[in-house]
Formats: structure tokens, C-alpha cells, sequence
């Protein structure tokens, strides 16, 4: 892959994407552990939409499957939860990973896959935005890549636990809005395939910038 100097005289690549399709399986949707926000029948359309866009844009497209240990309550191997989704299963794919653990990179060889197509950009939708695509994001963050979620191609569900109790949407909000700071760039469904055609993304933002926007907000509003 040919390098395109900069201003600055450093290598830009030309960007090379992925699509990865994190864990859009029957749990999320009839199962165990349905997605609560945003609605998932909305978010099962943007990401079928970000697959028919990648698959004209020549973007090759990564399928996820969460798999557990037989009898646990989610994701059980040979159970109805842990298929993937109908529409999921019958798309076309360059790949199709099972994974144990929340990190689409844990145990896997999806490096190694990434490595060997010269990908240096991926582009992440799934569930669930808080866990897996998080745990995913982080790891693709830390190993160089550059990252891009799709805040309407993702989604939560609410816990209520010992620490505490949060809505589907306060953690799917709150989780965007710290990638949008420092591990990816946060986009919706439309900017992303308009991104496809040639329309510049909107930057990430950084924690400074995050940082001092709040507290300028906390100001206005004090």
C-alpha cells in the first residue's frame, strides 16, 4: 500500500476498511438479554444498511458470534440465542469469527486477518455498546488501529446491580460520548455510508476538547 506524504512530512495510508459485525445474534431480539436502546429493530436496519454499503464499496465485511458454554443463561453453544440474527446469517461475508470473550481481537486471529488484507481502519456496529463493542474499540485503539462506531448500529440494555442502576439509554449515550474522546470516531449510519462515497467524516473529538466543551455547558447552565 502506497504512503501519502502529509504537511508534516509523516506517512498518511490510504484508508482500508473493515466492517466488523459484532454479536448481532437471536439473544439480543427474542432471547435473554434484548436490546433496549436504541430500539433494535432500528439499529438491525442501520447495521443490514451499513452491510449493503460495504459490500458496494468493496469494504470487506467481518461477522461476530459470541459463543458460550453450554447451559449458561446467554449465548449457550447449539442454543437459539446464540444464532445469529436470520437477516445477519444470510449476508455475505469475508469472515465469520467465534469468540468467548468481550474483545472481537481475544483469541481470535481477527489481527492477524486484518494484518494479511492491509486493513488500518475498523469500522464497528453490533452489541452490545457498553461490553463487547467497548471491549472491542479499546483493543483495536490500542493495537494502532483507526476506529469508527455507529452510535444508531449499536445498543444497550439497563442494569440495575450493587454498584448501581443506569437505562439502556444513559449507558449507551455515556459510553458514546467517552469514544467519541479518545478511542473512536462516533458517527451515525448515514454519515458513514455518505463516507463510502467520498464525504469527509467529522473528526473525533480528544479529552481536552470533551473536558472543556462540558465545562463550558456546566457553566452556561450553573
Amino acid at each position: 500500500m502506497a504512503a501519502v506524504p502529509n504537511l508534516t512530512g509523516a506517512p498518511v495510508l490510504p484508508t482500508r476498511r473493515a466492517l466488523l459485525v459484532i454479536d448481532v445474534q437471536n439473544e439480543y431480539f427474542d432471547g435473554n438479554l434484548p436490546i433496549e436502546y436504541p430500539d433494535r429493530q432500528a439499529s438491525l436496519a442501520n447495521i443490514l444498511a451499513t452491510i449493503h454499503a460495504a459490500h458496494e464499496a468493496g469494504v470487506p465485511v467481518v461477522l461476530v458470534q459470541n459463543i458460550a458454554t453450554p447451559g449458561t443463561p446467554l449465548f449457550a453453544e447449539g442454543s437459539h440465542g446464540a444464532g445469529l440474527h436470520p437477516a445477519i446469517a444470510a449476508q455475505p461475508r469475508a469472515l465469520l469469527l467465534r469468540k468467548g470473550l468481550p474483545s472481537a481481537f481475544a483469541e481470535t486471529g481477527l489481527q492477524a486477518w486484518l494484518t494479511r488484507h492491509a486493513v488500518n481502519t475498523l469500522s464497528v456496529v453490533g452489541y452490545m455498546t457498553h461490553n463487547c463493542v467497548d471491549a472491542t474499540v479499546r483493543h483495536a485503539a490500542h493495537a494502532g488501529y483507526e476506529v469508527e462506531v455507529l452510535e444508531d448500529a449499536t445498543g444497550s440494555v439497563s442494569y440495575a446491580n450493587r454498584a448501581g442502576h443506569a437505562t439502556a439509554e444513559t449507558i449507551h449515550r455515556t459510553f458514546m460520548t467517552v469514544m467519541q474522546s479518545r478511542f473512536a470516531n462516533v458517527v451515525s449510519t448515514a454519515q458513514w455510508i455518505d463516507a463510502l462515497r467520498g464525504t469527509p467524516l467529522p473528526p473525533r473529538e480528544s479529552i481536552h476538547s470533551s473536558s472543556q466543551a462540558a465545562r463550558a455547558l456546566d457553566g452556561a447552565t450553573a
